[in-house]
């Protein structure tokens, strides 16, 4: 069947990596899940020549644009672009950096990234990450205790997405899917409990992944796997993991990876990498 949704294009230009203007886009298009969505991404620009080409590919478009520019003169260029061709953008950091100037009364550095330096923190996110990748999905179990965090949780409850967004805040995160037939690493009880949290979530939420998540492999008939029972019959498994562990739970099934994360931070007393 054709496709009739209609189709927004949106653009993310910046003379840096663009990270800023992505995660306000998909925190704002997160709302439309159902909108076909198409991101053209324009970054590291340097130059008025390679400004165009974004630019013109914006107009061709008709692009909602998402815009992180340091440089005030290209700033501009792009706006008056913008403005003359009616187009809708957001200029996201110039903005905030010239009102800051304006009220300490500074000029900025026009350091373009400078987020991104390399420092401690830089490469403890670095470290996260890796260890993450390491013990995602339950692997190696006897590395949990270099952890800061261990999320528990059925399958399809977001501890790899989650555990992913930890580490990108330089947390090491590990977590372990709880399945009734597959015993319990015994580590799992002696680690400290405060730093172990186990996921939960709607029985019907986690069949819509699951169905999802099978149509993906081209099973379309039903599945013990997506069934409710079997969902229900994995949730008493956990609940009762959970207990038996004596570790907090969150309720993910409204949340999103940024809220979940955070809350989980507040829940462990976890801030050391926080700004």
């Amino acid at each position: 069947m054709e496709d009739t949704r209609p189709t927004l294009h949106y653009f993310i230009i910046s003379d840096a990596i663009g990270e800023t203007a992505q995660k306000v886009a998909q925190s704002s298009l997160v709302q439309y899940p159902s909108a076909h969505k198409v991101c053209h991404k324009y970054n590291f620009i340097s130059n008025i020549n390679d400004l165009d080409i974004a630019l013109e590919d914006a107009a061709a478009h008709d692009g909602l644009i998402f815009m992180t520019m340091i440089d005030n003169e290209m700033a501009a260029y792009a706006e008056r672009f913008f403005n003359k061709h009616q187009l809708t953008y957001y200029n996201l950091i110039q903005p905030i950096v010239d009102e800051i100037g304006y009220r300490i009364n500074m000029k900025p550095s026009k350091i373009i990234g400078a987020q991104h330096e390399l420092s401690d923190r830089y490469f403890d996110k670095i470290r996260a990450m890796e260890y993450c990748m390491s013990f995602d999905d339950g692997k190696d179990p006897k590395g949990f205790e270099e952890a800061d965090i261990i999320l528990l949780g059925v399958s399809r409850t977001g501890k790899t997405p989650l555990s992913m967004y930890l580490a990108m805040l330089g947390y090491k995160a590990a977590n372990l899917p709880l399945i009734p037939e597959n015993e319990l690493p015994e580590i799992l009880f002696k680690l400290d409990p405060n730093k172990i949290v186990g996921l939960t979530n709607r029985v019907e939420v986690i069949n819509r992944h699951r169905d999802a998540r099978m149509r993906e492999y081209g099973i379309t008939s039903p599945t013990k796997y997506a069934s409710f029972d079997r969902i229900q019959e994995e949730f008493d498994f956990a609940q009762e993991v959970y207990e038996r562990i004596g570790c907090q739970t969150l309720d993910v099934s409204q949340r999103s990876i940024e809220e979940s994360a955070a809350i989980i931070l507040k829940m462990l007393d976890l801030h050391k990498h926080e700004s």
